[in-house]
């Protein structure tokens, strides 16, 4: 039997995977996309749910990467991560109507009639290439087991297909088939296994029905690819992602990493009218921020419950504009004294999401918030929002299917919170109704760093006040990956900036500017007829390329000049792994924060394995530990920055020889104070002036 789609599993992590580079982990799904393809087809039969297939499991390998052990095989480990998801996906029954072509349709359908474990041993053996030690080590199961599923599920193909059912061979000798077909036997078994062949009709006909059936599934699989241009979308929901991270990820390097937690959102909101349902509201609803918009008449009450294994989630409320929907949520543990919250990329459905939300937006982040005074009340429930695309039309049904949350765990020292998933299944039609919102153009062009800003549209909608802006992306030495504000002043009144509400605007209409949106806290007023932006700082990249030898017959330390820096090489010591260590730990003065950098190698199978040490740093020069640092203490620090100190890498491989230190530029921020003033010109959701 040949293999239909063979890979060769790397026995640590390819050199091409860069733990904190999630580009290179698209790349390598690129790579091997048809048979990562022809695996999610025979789960889900929908391209659209196998992008989300290809989304999602690049998501969480990024996410468990450093986890990831070099004794195993990368690409198992892959697989074991995208086989999860693919199970998940498959539940959500909605999805199952196949959209498979007819030149392999037959072969489609009658795979997905299987059994799991059938489907999945014949998947992972004939699709993915893999040994049935290996297909034995996914599926949890014994390597005999899996020899026994290959047999059972190629029958129940080969009835499936239309071969029938009135085949009679001997059941001792059946057992052996697959082997014998693989070429597997010993020369023993397989001159007593043809001799019986030879005499024994019912034996050729099963055995030669199965090889057709065997042979049939490798054309057909053989002619199956992937559809052009599928990763392009899937490129594109990870670009929008990575850039609207992009604002957290900086955040996290300024302040240690400290883990998604931080967040706290005030809304100012404006004169108020209604007095009665001001007081209402202020009475009967706890949620501050979901409040102010109650109060203004933004969205309304809804109070839809649903429960699963004692977790009783109710939706309170949605509030949509054409910007994005909201929807506040609690989730009320009976069982125990646990918090969970919904986590938008893990376990959530739109079952309509296609008809009803404009496709080309992704929805934002909002993490933990374990800081809102509210969600530390009570250790059972806790209070969220999550947010959803907006709507195509004014208003819609939400059909949402949760088929998993989060439950939070909360380290009592510090404010770092890990999340573990718990299975259930929650059903919600929610119904919506679109707020309208008040677009301003503004046409502002200036300059930051020599680099060229344009701020492009100012946009009051309900759920957030947003400052459209670009920057200018014409290859340059210098470039700013992100700019982060402070705040907008509009009719005397300060919003603050969303800390993780920069994102990267999927429409570039000029190649030469990347547009970004910047959220501030939500103004309830539509007009206005100037607004102040204030700066905070600004994220660069620096290009600056210079090359070092590395020779481990030398003596170590050595240093060298970069940037204005002295960087000293530690150590570089051939073995199991190769370890190179490099540092700086003279920050006063520094022009970078992290550097750019690879290590070439003579083996081009080796794989990098990172870590570092670093200090946070304030304006006035004082260090902090940052792995000591609280939240507390990073809000009142003017001006902090990251700067990593030390670098220790391990090159994986038999005895890897480092041949030098490339390094090709690197980050640094710059705080900004300037204030820009801009006359408005007003449209009215209509557009109209």
């Amino acid at each position: 039997m040949v293999l239909i789609i063979p890979a060769k599993n790397n026995p640590i992590l390819p050199v091409t995977i860069r733990v904190k580079d999630i580009e290179s982990i698209v790349n390598w799904f690129e790579q091997h996309q048809r048979s990562f393809y022809a695996i999610g087809w025979s789960y889900l039969g929908n391209q659209r749910k196998i992008e989300e297939l290809f989304y999602n499991s690049i998501l969480q390998v990024h996410k468990e990467l450093p986890k990831f052990k070099s004794r195993k095989s990368f690409e198992m480990w892959v697989l074991s991560i995208f086989i999860h998801i693919c199970r998940e996906l498959s539940l959500n029954k909605s999805i199952q109507a196949s959209e498979v072509s007819d030149s392999h349709q037959e072969i489609f359908h009658a795979l997905h009639q299987l059994k799991k474990k059938e489907r999945e041993s014949l998947v992972l053996t004939y699709i993915k290439g893999l040994s049935k030690d290996e297909t034995a080590q996914l599926l949890q199961v014994s390597a005999e087991q899996v020899k026994e599923l290959l047999f059972s599920g190629l029958k129940s193909l080969r009835n499936g297909m239309g071969y029938g059912e009135h085949y009679h061979g001997c059941k001792e000798y059946q057992k052996l088939y697959v082997d014998y077909l693989e070429k597997n036997l010993e020369r023993p078994a397989k001159i007593d296994f043809e001799m019986h062949i030879y005499h024994c009709q019912d034996c050729q006909e099963d055995l030669a029905a199965l090889q057709e059936v065997m042979v049939n599934f490798t054309e057909a699989i053989e002619k199956f690819s992937e559809p052009p241009g599928f990763m392009e979308n899937v490129k594109e929901r990870i670009a929008e992602r990575e850039s609207l991270d992009r604002q957290k990820k900086n955040k996290r390097k300024r302040n240690g990493f400290i883990a998604a937690g931080i967040f706290v959102l005030v809304i100012f909101a404006g004169l108020f009218t209604g007095v009665f349902s001001k007081l209402f509201y202020t009475w009967t609803e706890e949620n501050q921020e979901l409040r102010a918009f109650l109060q203004e008449n933004v969205g309304e009450r809804l109070n839809l419950q649903a429960e699963s294994d004692g977790v009783k989630i109710k939706i309170k409320s949605a509030i949509a504009d054409d910007t994005q929907t909201l929807i506040f949520y609690e989730i009320d543990d009976s069982r125990e004294n646990n918090q969970y919250m919904i986590n938008i990329d893990d376990g959530v459905f739109i079952e309509n999401e296609r008809e009803i939300m404009v496709a080309n937006t992704f929805p934002r982040y909002f993490p933990p918030d374990t800081e809102m005074e509210l969600n530390n009340k009570e250790k059972n429930i806790y209070h969220g929002k999550i947010s959803l695309r907006p709507l195509k039309e004014d208003t819609g049904t939400i059909k949402l299917k949760l088929n998993k949350v989060m439950k939070l765990k909360r380290n009592p020292s510090d404010s770092y919170v890990n999340m573990e998933p718990e299975e259930g299944e929650w059903n919600f039609e929610i119904p919506i109704t679109k707020q309208p919102s008040t677009e301003y153009v503004l046409k502002e062009d200036i300059e930051i760093e020599g680099v060229r800003v344009r701020l492009d549209k100012l946009i009051l909608a309900p759920t957030a006040t947003i400052l459209q802006y670009s920057i200018n992306n014409v290859q340059t030495k210098k470039r700013i990956d992100m700019i982060n504000f402070k705040n907008l002043e509009i009719n005397q009144k300060t919003m603050n900036a969303d800390l993780y509400g920069n994102s990267y605007v999927h429409e570039q209409p000029d190649m030469n500017w990347n547009n970004f949106q910047a959220y501030f806290e939500p103004l309830f007023e539509k007009k206005t007829n100037e607004v102040k932006v204030q700066f905070a700082s600004a994220y660069l990249s620096i290009e600056d390329h210079q090359t070092i030898k590395l020779d481990a017959s030398r003596e170590y330390p050595q240093t060298f000049v970069y940037a204005g820096s002295t960087i000293s090489i530690d150590k570089v010591e051939i073995g199991q792994p190769t370890t190179v260590i490099f540092s700086n730990h003279e920050i006063k003065n520094r022009a970078y924060e992290s550097l750019h950098f690879n290590i070439q190698t003579e083996d081009k199978d080796s794989s990098i394995e990172g870590d570092y040490k670093g200090v946070i740093v304030d304006k006035n020069g004082k260090e902090y530990d940052m792995h000591k640092i609280t939240p507390k203490i990073f809000e009142e620090m003017e001006e902090p920055r990251h700067f990593f100190t030390v670098q220790s890498l391990k090159l994986h491989g038999d005895k890897v020889i480092p041949k030098s230190l490339d390094i090709t530029g690197y980050n640094t921020t710059k705080y900004l104070d300037d204030i820009v003033e801009i006359e408005l010109t007003v449209k009215d959701e209509a557009g109209t002036q």
